[in-house]
């Protein structure tokens, strides 16, 4: 039986239970042998300059996967040292898993945009998408976006696991997830209000982030 590995990119500034609760919800639909949770060094696609040290961010992530045996923090892309682009990821975890299916696990709101993305063709011919579900974002436009070139959609429903014969006939997946509206800027806005964190990170990363004294200036 083919190795099923998720990817699941981000900045992850910090990463947070919402992120925890997407990747169980894709996890568990897909069967996915393992998730594997790949902070960018420096992220093509977002203005915001002030980010955490990679290396931070990488250590959070690793803090966050250590209660669920099928997730793991990758170093790949903080490794490389430079503007992090998905194709080039992709790229090199295929190479890691030869044979294996590969899937990029992607919000809706991100989505929208893979018009932008570099070689997003031939990232979409690469590995399977599973779209998910974002609070205040539906999958009408979405589906509108993706052209008849870039293969069957499916829509999966939580709590379905889907048949593997699926794979290869579609390419992307839309998935409705429980998800969780939290937010790493109202995160690291609390922490330089000096308010707690409670439900929204995992423990250890909360401590690491009172540690290494992050997010406390604007």
């Amino acid at each position: 039986m083919k190795e099923r590995i998720g990817i699941f990119g981000g900045t992850f500034d910090p990463v947070h239970c919402g992120h925890l609760r997407a990747a169980e919800d894709v996890q568990r639909a897909f069967g996915l042998d393992r998730v594997l949770f790949v902070p960018s060094f420096i992220p093509p696609h977002k203005e915001r300059k002030e980010l955490a040290p990679a290396g931070d961010r990488l250590e959070m992530v690793r803090l966050a996967c250590r209660a669920e045996p099928r997730f793991a923090a990758s170093s790949i892309e903080v490794d490389a040292g430079e503007k992090s682009y998905s194709i080039i990821t992709v790229g090199k975890i295929k190479r890691r898993h030869p044979g294996a299916w590969i899937f990029f696990i992607v919000g809706v709101d991100a989505f929208l945009e893979i018009g932008t993305w570099r070689e997003h063709e031939r990232l979409l011919r690469e590995c399977m998408f599973i779209v998910m579900a974002r609070p205040g974002y539906g999958f009408e436009e979405a589906r509108r976006i993706v052209t008849e070139g870039r293969g069957a959609v499916r829509a999966i429903a939580t709590g379905r696991p889907v048949d593997g014969r699926r794979f290869g006939a579609a390419r992307i997946f839309f998935l409705k997830i429980r998800a969780l509206d939290i937010s790493s800027t109202e995160i690291r806005d609390r922490v330089r209000a000096g308010r707690p964190l409670g439900d929204l990170v995992p423990a250890p990363v909360e401590a690491y982030i009172r540690a290494r004294r992050l997010y406390l200036k604007a």
